[in-house]
């Protein structure tokens, strides 16, 4: 069974890709940088789950402590988490209420969508950008975690960093998207 994702980022199932050739390869690299993100995520939930289960053994079994492999876990759920939102959002995967969708007409819930997609831009934006200062801020001073372990606390930052910034440079996408596409409807009208 392939699991080769067709969908371009920002386009729901059967609507039209864009026609603006330079958001068509924004589109696709955006979608293919996504994807590797997503096989990342993937692999990054397979090690927390090996590092888990060898932590409950080691501690179980041989009665060892472990240090480094819950702080190891949550560094890794926190990438897997942050690093695969941007393809989450291409596939429109995130919990959308559309019980206005179905009473407004197809123009004014094309407007409610651009608005959306423009409001989450802007917060996912300022998000980013606090993202980016804890990260600068625990990498200048050398933070760390409070534990025995002590890791760095700049790489659960960067994960967060990158995953916001993927997140909104695909909302900025589809709002692009959205926003030609509406130009191109009012044109043929």
């Amino acid at each position: 069974m392939s699991h080769d994702y067709q969908l371009e980022p920002g386009v729901r199932p059967g609507a039209d890709l864009p026609q603006n050739v330079t958001l068509r390869r924004l589109a696709k690299s955006l979608n293919w940088l996504n994807r590797q993100m997503l096989r990342l995520s993937m692999l990054a939930l397979v090690l927390t789950s090996v590092v888990l289960t060898y932590s409950v053994l080691t501690r179980y079994l041989f009665k060892v402590a472990t240090d480094w492999q819950d702080e190891a876990s949550v560094f890794m759920l926190v990438g897997a988490i942050f690093i695969c939102t941007a393809y989450v959002q291409s596939q429109r995967g995130h919990v959308g209420i559309e019980a206005l969708a179905a009473i407004l007409s197809p123009r004014i819930n094309r407007l409610r969508q651009i608005l959306v997609d423009v409001t989450s831009t802007v917060f996912c934006g300022f998000f980013c950008w606090k993202s980016w200062t804890l990260f600068y801020e625990a990498w200048s001073e050398g933070q760390t975690t409070s534990s025995s372990f002590a890791p760095p606390l700049w790489i659960p930052y960067s994960l967060m960093a990158l995953g916001m910034t993927l997140l909104t440079l695909q909302l900025l996408l589809q709002s692009a998207i959205e926003v030609v596409g509406e130009e191109a409807r009012k044109k043929q009208a």
